[in-house]
């Protein structure tokens, strides 16, 4: 049975630096539920899931209206897994089941920046000739040119050549936030990479987006997602 879209939520369960990460409340609802509730208003998936190994991400998942069809095996659960290989078992259990899609879009559970008109902007480039895939951005503030290194105590520039360069002379240089990756199935699945010459990217303010690891991030997190939204009331 052929599938078009299916969205791929990986939500581990072994978080160390902020326990139960992915289901911590967030503005009093579980984080996790942003990436799930972006994704159905989106309407562009014929299948939403979570990729975890705990029971109680997969009751929270399942109250939000994903699928939990299957739980991790323990290589992908592990700390090491990457989530390129939590994709590919994903696949692998979907097409042992008769399911086969044509994009997927791997949207991580710790987002809670993630729009559904961003889950269809970032689409809307996948549909591209020479696009394989997509992932969101943010431009290095500062350049990244000035940047040094401490050696016993002491600055090292990472480039002398930049030492006397003016910020506006220099280019501007990315990275990726860590929100989505849209993909080709066909693609990804012969590469097993989530990142190409192929992939084009969608670009964000510093107000929209914040990687969360620690406690002091989940506060950053929070303050930017206030200051963001009252923002957009105002225009």
């Amino acid at each position: 049975m052929n599938h078009k879209n299916i969205a791929i939520i990986p939500a581990r369960g072994g978080s160390k630096r902020i326990p139960k990460k992915n289901i911590s409340l967030f503005n009093d609802v579980p984080i996790i539920s942003y990436s799930i509730e972006a994704a159905v208003k989106s309407e562009l998936f014929d299948e939403i899931m979570v990729s975890t190994d705990d029971e109680e991400i997969a009751d929270v998942a399942l109250s939000y209206g994903a699928k939990v069809p299957f739980f991790r095996s323990d290589k992908t659960s592990s700390d090491h897994a990457t989530t390129a290989e939590v994709l590919l078992e994903v696949l692998e259990c979907y097409q042992n089941q008769g399911h086969i899609f044509t994009s997927m879009c791997c949207i991580y559970p710790a987002a809670p920046f993630i729009t559904k008109e961003r889950i269809k902007q970032a689409y809307s480039l996948l549909s591209g000739d020479s696009t394989t895939s997509v992932l969101c951005a943010s431009e290095y503030n500062p350049p990244i040119q000035r940047a040094f290194t401490i050696a016993e105590g002491k600055i090292r520039e990472a480039w002398p050549s930049y030492k006397n360069s003016r910020s506006q002379d220099l280019d501007p240089h990315y990275y990726d936030v860590g929100e989505l990756y849209w993909l080709d199935v066909e693609t990804f699945l012969k590469t097993k990479e989530l990142v190409s010459d192929s992939t084009a990217a969608i670009v964000l303010s510093e107000l929209e987006v914040q990687d969360i690891n620690t406690k002091d991030d989940l506060v950053l997190a929070n303050l930017k997602w206030k200051l963001y939204n009252e923002k957009n009331k105002s225009i």
